[in-house]
């Protein structure tokens, strides 16, 4: 059983890293320091896919972990 929810953390982890470096972000390295303005941007079309997806995949990453820690 571990070893198939270790096989599953994998391969969510990789596809978490995958998903993580897809998004787009326009601000740069600027606001990392303050330097962006604060505007909310809604999300439209495939960026929101993506950022769902991101969520749902990171819980499901998370969760993995904790029963792994259990197991």
């Amino acid at each position: 059983m571990s070893q198939i929810l270790l096989v599953i953390e994998m391969v969510l982890g990789s596809l978490l890293a995958l998903l993580i470096l897809l998004q787009h972000r326009a601000s740069g390295l600027s606001a990392t320091f303050g330097g962006g303005g604060t505007a909310y941007v809604q999300r439209r079309g495939a960026e929101k896919v993506l950022f769902t997806l991101t969520v749902w995949i990171s819980v499901a990453f998370f969760a993995i972990a904790i029963a792994l820690m259990y197991i």
